[in-house]
């Protein structure tokens, strides 16, 4: 087989990056073309870089009312697209488009989309893996309900590698999400191991709110009513479960096949 050249790995990083940057604009150029076109609902910059570009997207970002979060230059890096040939390595900002993180829950509802329910999931590093997913997978929003404490939510944010800066998070009970999601018609798809059907025999195009369960007891009782369809994920070896992590990876990366 022939090896990898440099030029090949770069092409290949562009073309992915193409393929999967629907919410992420990269580069000062780009961020203040979103920002002038009013797409950027969020803007990344490299704190405390005196640059004068970083300046007038400030100014941009006051004018157009869009929220600045600030990181470090190796937190933008890691947030960013890879660099295409031409670009630096190392951008000074980024723009989140096609997603509003201070949605509140009514309004999450009424957009619709991918919306994530964990429903009495108890642990903040699967919550932090679950919004981590959502986020990645471009999901619209992410539901948890389970009252947590300021610490708690936390430790939550930092085991997401702050992706909550990305999607909007809401604290909510189950029967509340469950209500909504009735309200303004979207589909109730549940993930429980008393499912019929494989996740790709199901239908999670349109307004779905897709419900995964707590790390031992699975989804309550009232989710399972409430469902319109129940997918079980299949499984053929001794242990009889996939761990929560593992289940929203395959659902959100199934999600993603059928809504293309």
């Amino acid at each position: 087989m022939k090896p990898f050249t440099d030029k090949d790995i770069r092409q290949t990083l562009e073309e992915r990056s193409i393929r999967h940057s629907v919410l992420q604009r990269r580069g000062v150029d780009a961020v203040i073309a979103a920002l002038e076109s009013e797409e950027a609902t969020l803007v990344l910059l490299e704190r405390d870089n005196p640059h004068p570009d970083l300046n007038e997207i400030r100014k941009l970002c006051l004018e157009k009312n869009v929220k600045i979060e600030e990181g470090s230059r190796t937190d933008v890096w890691r947030m960013a697209l890879p660099a295409k040939e031409g670009e630096p390595e190392h951008p000074l900002a980024l723009a989140l488009v096609g997603r509003t993180p201070n949605l509140s829950l009514e309004e999450v509802f009424e957009k619709g989309g991918v919306i994530w329910l964990l429903d009495g999931v108890q642990y903040a590093t699967n919550m932090g893996f679950c919004i981590r997913t959502a986020e990645v997978s471009g999901a619209d929003a992410m539901i948890i309900s389970n009252k947590m404490s300021h610490s708690e939510r936390s430790a939550v944010k930092g085991s997401s590698m702050r992706a909550t800066r990305f999607i909007p998070i809401h604290y909510t009970e189950t029967e509340n999400a469950l209500k909504l999601a009735k309200q303004y018609n979207v589909r109730v798809i549940v993930a429980e191991d008393v499912g019929t059907i494989a996740p790709w025999e199901s239908d999670l195009t349109g307004d779905v709110l897709i419900v995964v369960g707590a790390e031992r007891d699975g989804v309550s009782q009232e989710s399972l009513d409430a469902a319109d369809q129940i997918i079980r994920l299949p499984m053929e070896g001794f242990i009889p479960s996939y761990n929560l992590q593992v289940a929203i990876s395959a659902l959100a990366i199934e999600a993603i096949k059928q809504r293309k």
